[in-house]
Order: C-alpha cells, then structure tokens, then sequence
C-alpha cells in the first residue's frame, strides 16, 4: 500500500524558512511526478509546485524565487524548500505522487506564518 509521509511542518515568523520532506513508501513501480499542494481555510486546494521522475520542475508564480522543489529518486523523497515565507504561505500542505496514473495523497502538515 503506497503511502506518503510529510515532515517539516510547524511556525515560523514572516521572511523564515522551513524545509517540508515527503517520503513514499509501498512501491516499486516508478513515480511520474511529484509535488507539493496547499490548502488555506476556505480556501481550494492549489498546486504549488511539482516535479517529474526526469527533474523537470514546476512552481506557482507567487512562490516563484522563493520555494524550491527538489527530489531523491533513490529514497523516493520530495522536498520543499520555502525561504521568504509570508503570512499568505500559512495552510496545510500536502504532498502527491503520481504512480502508475493514481494519485495518493499524503495527510498534510501545517505551516503557519505569523507576520
């Protein structure tokens, strides 16, 4: 059973920096993409930034010069590096991986920003 694992959540004061790890687990099969997504109270889910399995990445503008994806193929791990953080960043984050054309989804970690 592939689960996701995050880490790396917590608060911090507006222009810090936190570090988001996310490992996968219970798979073989090769992992298409991987990324990172958010989701602020009353607000939708959003992409903020992916990865594929050749390295190509992927950002929203607003995190753009500030958050870096990068990943560990041999670990399956996906980080996310966010630098710069502002009180807008605050919402749970949540990781995803592409598997064979199935999306899982890890359980979120919170990161608060406080101005």
């Amino acid at each position: 059973q592939v689960q996701l694992v995050e880490s790396g959540g917590g608060l911090v004061q507006a222009g810090g920096s936190l570090r988001l790890s996310c490992a996968a687990s219970g798979t073989s099969f090769s992992i298409k993409r991987m990324g990172w997504y958010r989701q602020a109270p009353g607000k939708q889910r959003e992409l903020v930034a992916d990865i594929t399995s050749g390295g190509s990445t992927n950002l929203r503008d607003s995190v753009k010069g500030r958050f870096t994806i990068s990943k560990d193929n041999a670990k399956n791990t996906v980080y996310l590096q966010m630098n710069s953080l502002k009180p807008e960043d605050t919402a749970v984050y949540y990781c995803a991986a592409d598997i064979r054309f199935v999306n899982y989804w890890g359980r979120g970690t919170q990161v608060t920003v406080s101005s």
